[in-house]
């Protein structure tokens, strides 16, 4: 292993996940970006969507996240987002009453976080 990431994923009112990690995956506003050891300094703005975590254990975490940050500097990855939840911390009913409401209400970016989760719960 060419080294460790010391990974941070928060939330407005507590940190998610914290640990090391081999890679992280993310979707940015520019894409989709793949984070390894020693990777140059970077700040982008997230969008609604899954963050893959694949820890030094080998266990892949995936989280749901809304609109946020990633910053990356010395092997350090903060994703930072005020809307993030693990896969286990989802209910696939509840969900699906939420998109319910944000289309009813036309609200696309609740739209949008809610089809996050749902991914994640599937690909959990």
């Amino acid at each position: 292993m060419a080294g460790a990431l010391q990974v941070e994923l928060v939330a407005a009112d507590r940190v998610v996940w914290s640990g090391e990690a081999e890679r992280v995956l993310a979707r940015t506003a520019s894409g989709d970006l793949g984070v390894l050891a020693n990777h140059a300094p970077l700040l982008s703005v997230l969008v609604p969507g899954v963050v893959e975590i694949e820890t030094t254990g080998g266990e892949r975490l995936r989280a749901a996240v809304g609109d946020g940050f990633l910053s990356v500097a010395d092997n350090r990855v903060s994703v930072l987002s005020e809307d993030t939840h693990l896969a286990d911390e989802l209910d696939e009913a509840t969900l699906k009453a939420e998109l319910d409401r944000a289309v009813a209400d036309g609200d696309d970016a609740a739209v949008r976080r809610v089809e996050a989760k749902l991914r994640v719960l599937n690909q959990a």
